[in-house]
């Protein structure tokens, strides 16, 4: 197997859940390549990441930060990803666009739940993954049951490529499996190697041959070795490691402690040797076109009050120069992110991940191409699960809140704003309570609108339980031609959902026909607000008789004795509230099945099955 280690510029993405120290990760690898002359620290809000005072105020991610780094002469572009699963809509937007991921953890077992949804992700999308165990130098249990834990999440092969070493209860260093060397950490400093330690062999050996094992199911070489007894080259191992990881095969695991930068260098070293390159990457993607042809995707979009629309982009062929025009309008500015500050730069090539300035017809998931029309399927927009009803005390900023509202929806799609006719509301809808008050600290702090929310109001309806016959009459007189109308209706429940039904009887023309269409306006009119003050519904109303004149009757006085009879039969047809019922998927791993039985029936809910969700074991 030959296998050269990728060259050109690369992409990563940080994903991990909420707490798990993606953002200390990468304030270690900026500052261990030399990008910031100290790490910066999340509590004093000197990240280069989460730059923004939604993030700095919360203490936590909330949007996709973009770093570059050097390492080893490797070009690399970073991809903070926010943890919280009420951001997971901007994690799985930039996962369509970078070479592999890092997926942070922590070395608890009962949190490994917590991965399913991001591994999921990243299987189905075939992305190669690392996972880096972070906060090694607190675990509690033994690395093996966190490796069986973790290997529940997930349905690729996990390959531990370190074994801890343990002093005294403390792991002091970790023992490389690939090439069965020892290392001490060094705090703020690269490990140190050392002899192994004795006591380590019969682990050490153990361990290495089921990280063997495993790689032997995807190479008959390596399998028939294994079978004779033969010890494999180290050359040999690390091609393996290497292939099996780009073909996506395997998720090697690597531990350490990024406050400490333990274990950060060593992961850097597999990031240089393993992430496979653009062009592998676009590959596996099926986008392929000549170097001549430029192809980019919009992975990101920031909208800021002074500078405007920024478009984070992936270039996946050609070279990107300021000031091309494209489909999408013309580049203004050309940028390459670090954190919260930007770097303005003239060109750009395949592998980079930069922002473009003011390409206002380019949204997030969107192409930019010079050649044929690319299409590629972007993340799936998530279905909102929560929402506010929004108000301001100024009506006067109706105009500047639906404009901010646009905008906050263009940086993120799975943010949804609608006004519900039913409450005459505007609704904010999103992933969750803090997904949406960040959307709301965004629209104080960039836009100076001081948006209240509220619990959206019910949208109650009203249906009948019996029917009711009812004679009503519209007369009106004045100077010249008056106004009447008789008519003659029947009101009857219909099945829940049937909706509404208008029916017409009418014999010998007592109700001529050009005046029939004004009684059902009339009577839709009423069901707007029923005997309970709430729209009614699965209602039939019958028009069977009436009067007419000959020179006053016209469709309004129709239209308005209509009115009457329903406002005077429908509360002799007793009445009653709907309460909405929602019909509610719930997903979870099988060994919580009891807990959720519990707080479903503690909220009133019936459970209609239970069934296995396809492609999601346990």
């Amino acid at each position: 197997m030959s296998l050269s280690k990728p060259a050109g510029p690369r992409s990563i993405a940080l994903i991990g859940p909420y707490s798990s120290g993606k953002t200390t990760l990468l304030e270690a690898i900026l500052n261990i390549c030399g990008e910031t002359d100290r790490k910066g620290s999340i509590t004093n809000g000197t990240t280069v990441g989460d730059s923004s005072k939604e993030a700095r105020d919360r203490q936590m991610s909330v949007e996709v930060n973009s770093a570059h780094f050097s390492f080893l002469g490797d070009d690399f572009t970073i991809l903070d990803c926010p943890g919280s699963v009420e951001f997971l809509q901007e994690s799985e937007n930039a996962l369509i666009g970078v070479d592999a991921a890092v997926l942070v953890c922590e070395p608890v077992d009962d949190r490994s739940v917590t991965l399913l949804p991001l591994l999921k992700f990243l299987e189905e999308r075939n992305i190669p993954t690392f996972m880096f165990v972070n906060k090694i130098d607190k675990a509690q249990g033994t690395i093996h049951a966190l490796f069986r834990a973790l290997e529940g999440a997930s349905n690729r092969d996990l390959v531990l490529r370190q074994v801890p070493i343990v002093a005294d209860d403390i792991i002091t260093g970790y023992v490389d499996l690939a090439s069965e060397r020892a290392y001490v950490y060094k705090e703020g400093q690269p490990s140190k190697i050392i002899d192994m330690p004795p006591e380590m062999a019969e682990q050490e050996g153990t361990s290495r041959f089921t990280m063997l094992e495993t790689l032997a199911d995807f190479d008959d070489h390596l399998m028939e070795e294994l079978l004779e007894d033969i010890e494999p080259e180290k050359e040999e191992i690390y091609k393996l490691l290497s292939h099996d990881l780009q073909q996506g095969f395997v998720v090697p695991v690597f531990l350490g402690s990024a406050e400490n930068d333990f274990g950060v260098r060593r992961l850097l070293k597999a990031l240089r040797h393993e992430v496979p390159s653009a062009e592998m990457t676009a590959e596996r993607l099926d986008i392929s076109a000549d170097a001549s042809t430029q192809i980019a995707q919009v992975l990101k979009t920031y909208i800021s009050a002074q500078g405007g629309k920024l478009s984070l982009v992936r270039i996946w062929s050609g070279t990107f120069n300021d000031g091309d025009s494209f489909q999408a309008g013309r580049i203004a500015g050309m940028f390459r992110l670090q954190g919260g500050k930007t770097e303005k730069i003239t060109s750009a090539t395949v592998g980079d991940i930069v922002a473009l300035g003011r390409m206002e017809e380019l949204h997030t998931g969107d192409f930019l191409y010079s050649g044929e029309r690319v299409d590629l399927a972007p993340a799936d927009i998530l279905a909102p699960v929560y929402n506010y009803a929004l108000y301001l005390d100024k009506r006067e900023d109706d105009v500047k809140l639906t404009a901010a509202l646009g905008k906050l929806v263009e940086e993120d799609p799975s943010l949804i704003a609608e006004h519900k006719q039913e409450t005459q509301e505007l609704l904010l809808k999103g992933q969750g309570e803090i997904h949406l008050r960040v959307a709301l600290e965004k629209l104080r702090n960039k836009y100076g609108l001081e948006v209240k929310s509220r619990k959206p109001k019910v949208a109650y309806k009203e249906a009948i339980r019996k029917g009711a016959v009812q004679h009503a009459r519209f007369r009106k007189q004045s100077g010249g031609h008056g106004q009447f109308g008789d008519v003659q209706i029947e009101i009857n429940p219909l099945p829940r959902g049937s909706g509404f039904l208008f029916k017409e009887k009418v014999v010998g023309g007592s109700v001529p026909k050009q005046y029939i269409p004004a009684v059902e306006h009339g009577v839709k009119d009423y069901l707007v607000e029923g005997p309970l003050g709430f729209p009614v519904v699965d209602v039939s109303v019958t028009l069977f008789d009436g009067q007419h004149h000959s020179v006053d009757s016209s469709e309004n006085s129709f239209r308005s004795a209509a009115r009457i009879a329903m406002s005077e039969g429908m509360p002799k047809c007793s009445p009653v509230l709907l309460e909405p019922v929602h019909k509610v998927e719930i997903t979870m791993p099988s060994e919580y099945t009891s807990k959720v039985n519990g707080i479903v029936s503690s909220r009133r809910g019936q459970i209609l099955g239970f069934d296995a969700r396809e492609g999601w074991p346990g």
